[in-house]
């Protein structure tokens, strides 16, 4: 029997000319069997890389099945060497296996820590499914043969000897030339990891396998760097000693899942990626010259950006990076010298342009697509079936969406974006609209699909099969480990934006319970702001909002109650704190127990029904529904509480009274409600700004009193007069402690206001009008006689011209 021939073709992960030499040592050499470095789960499932849906960029994802958090990932790319493999086979019907160290392996305990050696000893195999990156060994052997070869930079001497190079008449040869250098790096033990010699022995043990089958020309496309162990075949007791020490393997899932180019580049994580994705895909499916296409494709790009880029700046660019290689001694013009060319000449120099080049050509957001026969846990089959049903397909690149809540379909894709955000899944992000509108009926979105999302889908299956099921699951489940009443409150309105009515009951009774039992004022405070928002502006997804009325309720009374002693004793780091939870609190009890009708936004309420077309919800409606018939009271006594705050002044020390800062904010939102009149308010500041009070509380009460606005220090001059004659009044130290208080405050202001209060002060004594300043000298009549005819002319009437003036032209 002839002994069987084995052809080692060692080659670098995602390199086109790696790609190409496979893809002619294949056609040449006519293998009976392909081996390919890769996980051994993903037998069963390589023949769908010939389905005409699988479009690449793709990557095998294996889940341990008891856990899927623990996941990896084998990207393939267009220009990636084993997809070039994997495709030959499939079309010639060969069998193909994967000879790696099954993925099970890897999501067990080991002994020793370490990651999957890369193809080319630099980098891992597999990624981790969190995107961290792998642990590489010592040495770089690219590295270390490209200072060999007198280069001090390993990625251009390799693209200069194999991603550039086209396959000779031998296409076998190149192989034969890496293995030696590989081999000289290998005897020397430079770059080995525990990891990959156990990987090694796995693949012998595969290779034998292959030979026992009864292939006489077999194939195994793997990392250049195995080859010197591939090809010395130890004894089979060799290496079943090595893989004795093994732990058990994890039962493991795998699948095919998009990618994307992004994900492909090192900046992302993945060790064994490339920097220049999109620019390898471009030389591996261009036939020819890469250079003029590549240029071309750039000017097509910055002319779509409005940047001025004609014929002409393609033809010098590409003049350029060809005599920049030929100036740096390269075979040809690298990416190095094509993006010098595209600053110097498409882009004139600037780097906001260029980026823009290396972002979307460079790197690129191709998105692959897998076949609908691929494995995929239900919940991702019900998701694939609501992308499709509602129009959203995904995309690795960012798209802003503006949904009208008022369509269905609208709405349905808010729900569906509100409910993979509870799961994990931020496909979506609430985004600032494009479209100027103060309903409440419009969301706008930021869409973006990262291939990490089928690992968080697989976790997220534990909880349910369909995306409704499981957001369901997740949110009673969060409810019931949630630690803190903000938490709860912000998940009732997750729930009430998701359409998730079956996890509501279960929710509210948690969030009655913690309440219950909270008696901190600051919790209850943030707390409250989602509940109202929920209850004020959820009506538009067709929710009951009886129980959510009855829970803010409670908590806005007990913050009434519990604010004033809340506030007494804080040291400025909780007293900022509680300020912000007092405006938020503000906020929420003004729309709690505003008029309906006189804070719609866009348009009238229906009067036949609680709810406007904007979505707003009739509070007088709510407040039948939860029994509440003084909506009104809950306004006075929350006014109430803000005086009591602003009464409570540090007489014994500021452990005694509330700060300054507290109280100034109170006064002013009493101010702002109408329910302090300015008369009131400057007789406060007066008592405020008099020497009896420390300059620091001074300074906080004014920071207070003018945050969200200084303008009524203009329309109240009086206002603005007592605050210059405390500031004056200062003396000089205290002034240092107080200024950058007072610094913090004025930068909040407006700029017009800050330059109006400028020129008051600067304009002389305040406190009443500024007086009209005296004209220095007489007019001369000469200079304005000169200009009366341009203003009649803009005018349009005729000019008169006073009699003297006349004389004088005569």
């Amino acid at each position: 029997m002839t002994t069987p021939e084995v052809a080692l073709l060692g080659i670098r992960h995602h390199g086109p000319g790696s790609a190409r030499a496979v893809a002619a040592a294949l056609a040449q050499w006519r293998p009976d069997a392909v081996l390919i470095e890769g996980p051994p789960e993903a037998d069963g499932i390589v023949h769908l890389a010939g389905e005409k849906d699988m479009v690449p960029p793709v990557a095998l994802l294996a889940h341990a099945v008891d856990d899927p958090a623990k996941a990896a990932f084998w990207p393939y790319a267009e220009f990636s060497p084993e997809w070039v493999a994997i495709r030959h086979a499939v079309e010639h019907d060969l069998p193909v296996r994967f000879i790696d160290l099954p993925a099970g392996y890897g999501f067990a305990p080991a002994p020793e820590d370490g990651a999957e050696g890369a193809a080319d000893g630099g980098t891992a195999a597999g990624e981790e499914a969190d995107g961290a990156e792998a642990v590489e060994p010592v040495a770089d052997p690219l590295a270390l043969l490209a200072e060999a070869a007198g280069h001090d930079d390993a990625e251009r001497w390799w693209e200069d000897v194999v991603e550039h190079r086209a396959p000779g008449t031998d296409a076998l040869a190149p192989f034969a030339a890496v293995a030696e250098a590989m081999g000289a790096l290998r005897a020397e033990g430079l770059g080995e990891s525990r990891r990959d010699l156990l990987r090694e022995a796995h693949m012998r043990q595969q290779i034998r396998a292959a030979r026992r089958a009864g292939h006489q020309r077999i194939a195994v496309v793997c990392g250049a760097f195995h080859v010197p162990a591939l090809e010395r075949m130890p004894t089979v007791a060799h290496d079943r000693a090595l893989l004795a020490g093994l732990p058990k393997k994890v039962r493991t899932d795998i699948t095919w899942v998009p990618w994307t180019h992004r994900r492909l580049s090192q900046a992302t994580g993945y060790g064994a990626g490339v920097q220049s994705p999109g620019w390898y895909h471009h030389l591996f499916t261009t036939d020819g010259d890469p250079v003029p296409r590549w240029l071309t494709r750039a000017a097509d790009l910055l002319r779509a950006e409005d940047h001025p880029v004609s014929s002409a700046h393609v033809i010098e660019a590409v003049r350029l990076a060809e005599t920049l290689a030929v100036l740096r001694g390269r075979p040809l013009a690298g990416l190095t010298e094509t993006l010098d060319a595209v600053r110097a000449v498409l882009c004139e120099g600037s780097e906001v342009a260029l980026e823009l080049v290396r972002d979307r050509l460079v790197v690129g957001d191709a998105l692959g697509e897998v076949p609908d026969a691929a494995p995929a846990v239900p919940l991702q089959r019900d998701l694939t079936r609501w992308q499709r049903s509602l129009r959203l397909k995904p995309d690795a690149a960012p798209k802003d969406v503006d949904l009208d809540l008022r369509k269905e379909t609208d709405a349905a894709r808010s729900r569906l974006l509100h409910r993979l955000r509870l799961l994990g899944v931020d496909w979506g992000v609430p985004a600032r609209s494009s479209v100027n509108s103060t309903g409440t009926f419009r969301e706008s979105w930021r869409l973006c699909w990262q291939p990490e999302f089928a690992v968080r889908i697989a976790e997220a299956a534990q909880w349910g099969t369909t995306v409704e099921e499981a957001a369901v699951n997740k949110a009673v489940g969060t409810a019931r480990a949630a630690g803190e009443l903000a938490e709860l409150t912000g998940l009732v309105e997750t729930c009430l934006l998701a359409g998730l009515s079956g996890a509501l009951p279960a929710v509210m009774r948690v969030l009655a319970d913690c309440a219950a039992l909270d008696t901190d004022v600051a919790h209850l405070a943030g707390a409250l702001p989602a509940l109202v928002r929920a209850l004020r502006y959820g009506d538009v997804r067709g929710t009951d909002h009886g129980a959510l009325a009855g829970a803010a309720s409670g908590l806005a009374e007990r913050i009434c109650v519990g604010l004033p002693p809340a506030c007494v004793g804080l040291d400025a780091q909780g007293a900022e704190a509680m300020r912000a939870r007092l405006d938020e609190v503000h906020g929420a009890i003004g729309l709690l127990a505003a008029d309906p009708a006189a804070t719609t936004s866009d348009t009238t309420p229906d009067p036949e029904g609680p709810d406007g077309p904007d979505g707003q919800t009739d509070l007088a409606h709510l407040a039948d529904l939860a029994g509440l018939a003084d909506l009104a009271g809950l306004a006075d006594r929350w006014a109430a509480a803000l005086r009591s705050l602003a009464r409570r002044e540090p007489a014994g020390g500021p452990a005694t009274g509330a700060p300054g800062l507290l109280r100034g904010r109170a006064v002013r939102l009493l101010l702002d409600d109408g329910r302090l009149d300015s008369e009131e308010a400057g007789r406060r500041l007066r008592l405020v700004l008099s020497v009896a009070n420390a300059p620091a509380d001074a300074a906080g009460w004014v920071e207070g009193f003018l945050t969200g606005g200084g303008a009524l220090l203009l329309h109240d001059p009086r206002l603005l007069a007592l605050l210059d004659e405390w500031l004056t009044g200062v003396s000089g130290e205290v002034f240092t402690d107080v200024l950058p208080l007072l610094r913090r405050t004025f930068a909040g202001l407006e700029a017009g206001v800050r330059t109006t209060i400028g020129g008051r002060v600067a304009a002389g004594p305040l406190g009443e009008p500024p007086a009209v300043r005296a004209t220095a000298g007489e007019l001369d009549r000469a200079r304005a006689d000169a200009a009366v005819p341009v203003v009649a002319l803009l005018l349009g009437i005729r000019p008169r011209i006073p009699r003297q003036a006349a004389g004088r032209d005569t």
